[in-house]
Protein backbone atom coordinates (compact mmCIF):
# COMPACT_ATOMS: atom_id res chain seq x y z
CA UNK A 1 0.00 0.00 0.00
CA UNK A 2 1.82 3.41 -1.25
CA UNK A 3 0.80 6.43 0.69
CA UNK A 4 3.05 8.68 -0.07
CA UNK A 5 6.44 8.62 -1.98
CA UNK A 6 7.26 12.14 -1.97
CA UNK A 7 10.14 13.28 -0.10
CA UNK A 8 12.08 16.11 -0.68
CA UNK A 9 15.68 15.88 -0.64
CA UNK A 10 15.91 17.32 2.90
CA UNK A 11 13.60 15.10 4.08
CA UNK A 12 15.51 12.00 2.87
CA UNK A 13 18.54 13.27 4.46
CA UNK A 14 16.35 13.68 8.05
CA UNK A 15 15.21 9.97 7.65
CA UNK A 16 18.66 8.78 6.63
CA UNK A 17 19.94 10.12 9.43
CA UNK A 18 17.59 9.11 12.07
CA UNK A 19 18.27 5.57 10.42
CA UNK A 20 21.64 5.46 10.81
CA UNK A 21 21.59 7.09 14.25
CA UNK A 22 19.17 4.29 15.78
CA UNK A 23 21.50 1.50 14.06
CA UNK A 24 24.54 3.23 15.56
CA UNK A 25 22.94 2.61 18.92
CA UNK A 26 22.07 6.39 19.12
CA UNK A 27 18.82 8.66 19.89
CA UNK A 28 17.48 10.14 16.87
CA UNK A 29 17.16 13.90 19.32
CA UNK A 30 19.77 15.82 17.15
CA UNK A 31 17.58 15.48 14.02
CA UNK A 32 14.64 17.58 15.38
CA UNK A 33 17.49 20.56 14.98
CA UNK A 34 16.68 19.95 11.38
CA UNK A 35 14.97 22.18 9.06
CA UNK A 36 12.94 19.78 7.49
CA UNK A 37 12.28 17.17 10.42
CA UNK A 38 9.17 19.27 10.89
CA UNK A 39 7.62 18.24 7.71
CA UNK A 40 8.59 14.71 7.72
CA UNK A 41 6.95 14.34 11.02
CA UNK A 42 3.99 16.04 9.27
CA UNK A 43 4.60 13.74 6.42
CA UNK A 44 4.48 10.51 8.66
CA UNK A 45 1.29 11.58 10.94
CA UNK A 46 -0.47 12.05 7.59
CA UNK A 47 0.30 8.46 6.34
CA UNK A 48 -0.60 7.12 10.04
CA UNK A 49 -3.43 9.12 9.65
CA UNK A 50 -5.01 7.56 5.89
CA UNK A 51 -3.95 4.29 6.93
CA UNK A 52 -5.93 4.31 9.65
CA UNK A 53 -8.70 5.50 7.68
CA UNK A 54 -8.54 2.90 5.00
CA UNK A 55 -8.63 0.16 8.06
CA UNK A 56 -12.12 1.69 8.79
CA UNK A 57 -13.58 2.12 5.77
CA UNK A 58 -11.71 -0.93 4.01
CA UNK A 59 -14.80 -1.68 1.77
CA UNK A 60 -18.51 -1.63 1.65
CA UNK A 61 -18.75 -5.52 0.82
CA UNK A 62 -18.76 -6.23 4.49
CA UNK A 63 -15.44 -7.25 5.44
CA UNK A 64 -15.28 -7.52 9.13
CA UNK A 65 -11.47 -7.03 10.63
CA UNK A 66 -9.83 -10.15 12.40
CA UNK A 67 -8.93 -9.47 16.36
CA UNK A 68 -6.22 -8.20 17.53
CA UNK A 69 -4.91 -11.85 19.02
CA UNK A 70 -3.60 -15.05 17.60
CA UNK A 71 -7.00 -16.35 14.83
CA UNK A 72 -6.32 -20.21 16.60
CA UNK A 73 -6.59 -17.91 20.09
CA UNK A 74 -9.58 -16.47 19.34
CA UNK A 75 -11.31 -19.42 17.77
CA UNK A 76 -10.84 -21.50 21.01
CA UNK A 77 -11.64 -18.37 23.56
Amino acid sequence: MRISNSFSDGEVQVLEFILQTILRGGTPTMAARHKDFASVYRKVISMKSRIEKQRTTKSSVGTIASPDGDRDDALTG
